[in-house]
Order: C-alpha cells, then sequence, then structure tokens
C-alpha cells in the first residue's frame, strides 16, 4: 500500500535524467539560436522585441523546468527533504505563454524552439501538479513514512 502512494511512482529516474538531459540540450539550442538571429540585425524593430521578449520566456521556461528537475534530482539523492521538495520555493516557477501572433512572425525553427519549451514546461507542470496531489491526499501515517524515508 506504500507504494501506491509513492509521490515519484511516475517520474522514475531514467525519465528525470532524459527530461534534465532534453531541458539542457534545448536550453543550449535555444540560446545559440536566440544569440545568433538577434545580431543578425535583419529585424524589423516591432518584430525585434517580440522576438527578444519570446526569448525571455523561453528563457524563463526553461531555466524554471531546470531548476525544478534538479530538485528532484536533490529529492532522489537525498539531498532534499519531501518536505523541503514539495515547498512553494522549490516548485516548478511560472513561465508565461507565448503569444502566438508573434511567433507566427518569426522562422520555423524559432517557432520550433518556443513550441518545444512550452511542451516540456508543461509536460514538468502536469508531474508537479500530480506529485503535489497525490502528497496532499496522502494519509497521515503514509506521510510521515514518507518524510522518515526521505530523511534517512
Amino acid at each position: 500500500m506504500f507504494a501506491m502512494y509513492n509521490s515519484h511512482h511516475e517520474l522514475t529516474p531514467k525519465l528525470l535524467d532524459a527530461l534534465y538531459t532534453e531541458a539542457m540540450l534545448l536550453a543550449d539550442e535555444a540560446r545559440s539560436y536566440f544569440d545568433r538571429d538577434q545580431l543578425s540585425g535583419n529585424l524589423s524593430p516591432e518584430i525585434s522585441v517580440a522576438f527578444s521578449c519570446e526569448s525571455l520566456k523561453v528563457t524563463t521556461r526553461l531555466m524554471h523546468s531546470i531548476a525544478w528537475l534538479l530538485n528532484q534530482k536533490a529529492l532522489r539523492a537525498g539531498e532534499l527533504s519531501q518536505d523541503d521538495a514539495n515547498s512553494d520555493a522549490r516548485d516548478l516557477g511560472y513561465a508565461p505563454a507565448s503569444d502566438s501572433y508573434q511567433v507566427a512572425r518569426f522562422s520555423e525553427e524559432a517557432q520550433s524552439l518556443i513550441a518545444a519549451s512550452e511542451d516540456l514546461y508543461f509536460r514538468l507542470q502536469r508531474f508537479s501538479s500530480k506529485m503535489r496531489d497525490q502528497s496532499a491526499t496522502m494519509p497521515e501515517p503514509l506521510a510521515m513514512m514518507e518524510r522518515i524515508r526521505a530523511n534517512f
């Protein structure tokens, strides 16, 4: 019965590693693309401002994603308690949605990077939400066992 309430039964170590690798690769691709395209200087002022805004949104999504994944890795390694991992400060941070009108005006490569960052962020949001819901509905004795197990 205890395993039924394990808040990490769907976020396996292998999946966690794959998501972290995906986030790091995507962050590197986005940084490279947005730096290169921004420096090309062939964007209109309006598109340039929208492009800068969207690049910041992508960066915010990816940095929140990476931070959350690192917290999950720390939890699995025993470097972080379950209570600490469930704190609001360690939850997946807020990231604003992209402006679909502006994004449609960008190159296919930019659209692809933006969509990939949103996809990753939304997948992690579902994991985070599910884990919080499971932790909140865990019966008190099992919650206590989970805290003890996380600390030893």
